[in-house]
């Protein structure tokens, strides 16, 4: 009798031709913005509710987590920096990229604004204000997506930053953001981690809207050919669930304080 009630419960997690057994997991390298914005506690006990996968999730700066999806310490890399998602996968590291979905890029800043960014129109503008007042800016300084993002953000605005008003955290959003609240300084966030984010004293939204201040999300399984320990089976199966129907509509349905913070991008 325990032999079939053990193979009813097997089969209750049945996805798509993916079985999972007592005790199997995953591990994914991602993002602090996925962990920290309280995406991944709300959505994996779904996927996990449904298919019998753990889900570990080593949460880090993209650099990072590329880093150690290269090394094999990881079954799925879930980024937000597409061209080094692209090349990951353009140098057999990966199998394929998959859109999952987006948020936005926002600058924080003091709520005076004494470099006068509220009045932009633009990023490049408000990079442009804050470099020429010499106000004090705070970068990740990590080699995260979000660090990728702000310095490309700068060389298409034709600027350098450096001296003593741009500064290197060398942390993650949360501290970055500590950091710039403690010294009135300029930064650029994701959303998600900025509506998480509870030291807002003294800090505000001084700029958002630009249209290349999207911030889009990708999926891929590592691959196995360069690691054949990878779990892929079981890491295809979590990406198949990210992208499918219930997948999109947890994600759409995650909310902080009233705010949708991802919006659903598989096709």
């Amino acid at each position: 009798m325990r032999f079939f009630a053990s193979l009813a419960i097997a089969a209750s997690v049945l996805l798509g031709s993916s079985l999972a057994m007592a005790g199997d997991f995953i591990t994914v390298a991602s993002t602090t913005s996925t962990a920290n914005s309280g995406l991944f506690d709300d959505i994996l006990p779904q996927f996990t509710k449904k298919t019998g996968i753990e889900v570990r999730v080593i949460a880090v700066g993209t650099g990072q987590a590329i880093r150690q999806a290269k090394a094999g310490d990881a079954d799925v890399l879930f980024v937000h920096h597409r061209k080094s998602e692209e090349a990951f996968v353009a140098e057999g590291f990966g199998e394929k990229r998959y859109d999952v979905m987006m948020n936005d890029f926002i600058v924080i800043g003091p709520k005076a604004d004494p470099a006068g960014v509220k009045s932009t129109k633009d990023v490049n503008a408000a990079l442009t204000v804050i470099s020429t007042a010499k106000a004090n800016f705070v970068s990740r300084g990590d080699d995260s997506g979000t660090h990728k993002r702000e310095r490309g953000l700068w060389t298409s605005a034709g600027l350098t930053p450096g001296g003593n008003w741009y500064r290197e955290a060398g942390a993650g959003m949360g501290a970055t953001l500590n950091m710039a609240q403690g010294m009135g300084a300029y930064a650029l966030s994701d959303r998600g981690t900025w509506i998480a984010f509870k030291n807002k004293d003294g800090l505000d939204i001084v700029h958002e809207g630009s249209s290349n201040l999207a911030n889009p999300y990708g999926v891929i399984l590592v691959s196995k050919a360069k690691h054949p320990h990878v779990k892929s089976e079981l890491g295809q199966t979590f990406i198949d669930w990210l992208v499918s129907k219930d997948g999109q509509h947890a994600i759409a349905a995650f909310k902080l304080q009233g705010e949708q913070l991802f919006f659903p991008t598989a096709q």
